[in-house]
């Protein structure tokens, strides 16, 4: 990453290496970064955006769950100075205020959530309070896997955009 971060002439210009490198902090799935290195030049923060959420929404389930074994769960406290856990730390900072009550609902919720669909509850955290992620687990305990996967496809994707718009912000 350049010293003074990316631009999006950076970004199409850098080494693929590099650009490859950057991506795979918004999404670790395996073919992630190099499809959204490979479609470069973009020319601007909205093509790279739209091309990084029309990526994540056409990965296999395999590499769906590689991307879900790099997010932390909803209210655990994220640590490291990775990009991921840096992401992690702003994109669930609303969880420093919940209440107790709700911290421990969400916490409970995602055991049972890890138990029924053997992965970890992903939900785009920025923007939400944690009174309405506590509703959406809520919600989609009471789904099959296969009515699960394709919100979880959604939700990878939305963090995956945010991340990379942030990435060349």
């Amino acid at each position: 990453m350049p010293s003074d971060g990316w631009t999006v002439t950076s970004f199409d210009t850098a080494d693929v290496a590099q650009v490859t490198a950057a991506l795979r902090s918004c999404n670790a799935a395996a073919s992630f970064a190099p499809a959204v290195a490979a479609g470069r030049p973009y020319g601007s923060a909205d093509a790279l955006v739209a091309r990084a959420g029309e990526v994540s929404r056409a990965l296999p389930w395999e590499e769906v769950a590689q991307a879900l074994a790099a997010h932390p769960r909803i209210g655990d406290r994220v640590s490291g100075d990775s990009a991921e856990a840096a992401s992690s730390r702003r994109e669930q900072s609303s969880m420093g205020s919940a209440d107790e009550q709700v911290t421990e609902a969400i916490l409970a919720g995602n055991r049972a959530y890890e138990d029924r669909f053997d992965h970890v509850f992903l939900i785009r955290a920025a923007g939400r309070t944690p009174a309405e992620m506590l509703a959406e687990l809520q919600r989609r305990l009471t789904h099959t896997p296969e009515q699960e996967r394709p919100e979880v496809l959604e939700q990878l994707a939305q963090i995956t955009e945010l991340r990379v718009r942030g990435l060349v912000a």
